[in-house]
């Protein structure tokens, strides 16, 4: 009985590391599944229904001027410039609020894209230090001891490494390149859409609101089976999905009305659409947060660790040498330096302004007068001077006098160049204060960071003419699709087109106006997202900007 009581409890003991993960996990789902059935029931109540509409009316009467989004392929004459807000105008501020939230969501993702696919096309030694330095400390260490166990047991541990950091950094790629595919192709589905009903929309919103309400529904409802497609992959290649079944996206469903729809039933559709948009941010964060790159901080942690300990070691030195421990250290240097910049603006400043000149000779120069006056005696009787008198020492002694005025004005000279002293100082310190000041630029650009291009200089324009490029490859890739009869990657290119036209009309925005060019910049980037215009229009379009605009032309060198 001991030894079968003792199996059992050797048994449970052996079990036990299994069934507390068990546990965490069962621990999880169910509070992951409470917290989503609170909130579906917090969100669809009345009271919080009638909360978040009042919410938007009042945040959209104050925001309508700060839209810096893409505009709706609406004619111009439309009520969404009317500052009313009446139930048939909801459907622009709806529609203008499922734009910016696709387009916020996509350029979230195409930044951390943009991060891996610059990572992808490094090289195996690069890939290998950004698995084990650009990834914190835990990184490190795991690795580390991943990469010695590898060593010990095989030959190619480093061919390991290699290979583990391509898997890591491929599928990144193709989550997130995933997502960007099916939000590209939901915006250019509700962007057709409004254009298809944008003169209905005009003309009788009452009557062209059900039928775009019901399309835009089943836009969500085709973007929710794409979403369920990239979840049902990520089960494979991720553990996010295996561990987060049970949260999946499911948007709301809108009642189908057969008679023409009240303003209750066009209120309570707009309020669906609205939690379909919250739905899908809320998904959105948490695949973009596992699968987003490495912050900052993360990224340069040695760089940073480095830092902090050489920052506490000059504050150890400078605790050691100060009065905290009883050092007069620092007191003292600091009185040597006074001294020495007192000594120095005396020396150097003050006696070159006043003057001041080497003190003379009061004897030699009396004497001097004596002899220049018995000189001009003996000159009167050159002669007899010559040879009876004193005139031949006077001329040595006036050769003498030109070599002391040689040298007076050689003084004079270094009197001069040490009263200029100071300006030669300056120049010599110019370098420095010229790196002073590059330090200072480039401190103040790491704070206030890059706005990219929608910022001033050559890289900005640069910046910005590398999206009229990235334009024009993907309206001729949009051409190639539709012509092959390739509609799913027509519409997945026409939406890069979107987001691309966005990314400019917002970088150009702000220099446009600073010298009057917005209206005609603003209209030809409307004209470039009209699905129906011709390809030669639109490349006309492009080639014009770049040669007009003031803030699309190349930097002057």
């Amino acid at each position: 009985m001991n030894s079968e009581s003792g199996g059992e409890r050797n048994s449970m003991e052996i079990a036990s590391p299994s069934q507390e993960n068990d546990q965490s996990k069962n621990f999880r789902t169910l509070t992951l599944l409470y917290s989503n059935y609170f909130w579906s029931r917090f969100s669809n109540s009345p009271f919080i229904g009638k909360l978040s509409s009042f919410c938007r009316q009042f945040g959209r009467a104050r925001s309508r001027r700060q839209k810096l989004c893409l505009p709706l392929p609406l004619p111009s004459k439309s009520v969404h410039s009317s500052l009313i807000l009446t139930e048939a105008s909801r459907i622009y501020d709806v529609l203008e609020d499922v734009f910016e939230h696709i387009l916020s969501n996509m350029h979230n993702v195409q930044k951390n894209l943009q991060y891996w696919q610059a990572k992808a096309e490094g090289s195996n030694a690069q890939k290998a230090y950004f698995m084990m330095f650009e990834r914190g400390p835990r990184a490190l260490i795991g690795e580390t001891v991943e990469f010695v166990r590898n060593f010990i047991s095989e030959d190619s541990s480093f061919q390991t490494l290699c290979h583990s950091a391509s898997g890591f950094i491929s599928d990144r790629v193709s989550v997130l390149d995933s997502i960007r595919c099916a939000l590209a192709v939901f915006l250019s589905q509700v962007y057709m859409a409004i254009d298809k009903q944008g003169e209905d929309l005009v003309a009788d919103p009452q009557k062209a609101l059900p039928p775009l309400l019901i399309t835009i529904n089943g836009l969500f409802s085709n973007l929710e089976n794409s979403i369920a497609q990239l979840h049902n992959s990520l089960s494979q290649i991720d553990s996010f999905a295996g561990e987060n079944n049970s949260y999946e996206l499911v948007f709301n469903r809108m009642t189908e009305v057969q008679s023409q729809w009240t303003d209750d039933e066009i209120r309570g559709a707009i309020n669906i659409i609205y939690q379909n948009l919250q739905k899908l941010d809320s998904y959105l964060s948490l695949i973009i947060a596992r699968h987003r790159k490495p912050r900052k901080m993360t990224r340069y942690w040695i760089w940073y660790t480095c830092g902090a300990v050489g920052l506490s070691v000059c504050s150890l030195w400078i605790v050691r040498h100060s009065r905290l421990v009883g050092s007069p250290d620092i007191d003292d240097w600091i009185c040597e330096a006074k001294e020495s910049t007192i000594t120095f603006w005396t020396e150097h400043v003050e006696q070159p302004a006043n003057g001041q000149n080497f003190p003379k000779n009061a004897t030699d120069l009396e004497l001097l007068q004596i002899v220049m006056e018995r000189y001009e005696k003996e000159m009167v009787h050159p002669l007899k001077s010559a040879f009876g008198g004193e005139l031949p020492r006077a001329m040595l002694i006036q050769v003498q006098k030109l070599k002391l005025d040689i040298e007076t004005a050689m003084l004079e000279l270094n009197q001069i160049l040490k009263a200029n002293e100071i300006n030669f100082a300056i120049l010599a310190a110019l370098p420095a204060f010229a790196l002073f000041l590059l330090s200072i630029m480039l401190v103040r650009s790491w704070v206030t960071q890059d706005k990219g291009a929608e910022g001033r200089g050559r890289l900005a324009r640069r910046q910005r003419r590398l999206l009229i490029v990235e334009i024009e490859k993907k309206i001729m890739r949009y051409q190639s699709c539709m012509e092959l009869g390739q509609a799913q990657d027509g519409q997945y290119s026409f939406g890069l087109v979107l987001y691309t036209l966005d990314r400019l009309y917002r970088a150009v925005e702000r220099h446009a106006k600073m010298t009057g060019e917005w209206s005609c910049l603003r209209q030809d980037i409307i004209d470039l997202a009209k699905p129906d215009l011709q390809t030669t229009h639109k490349l006309t379009i492009t080639s014009r900007m770049e040669r007009v605009y003031e803030c699309l032309l190349p930097s002057l060198k």
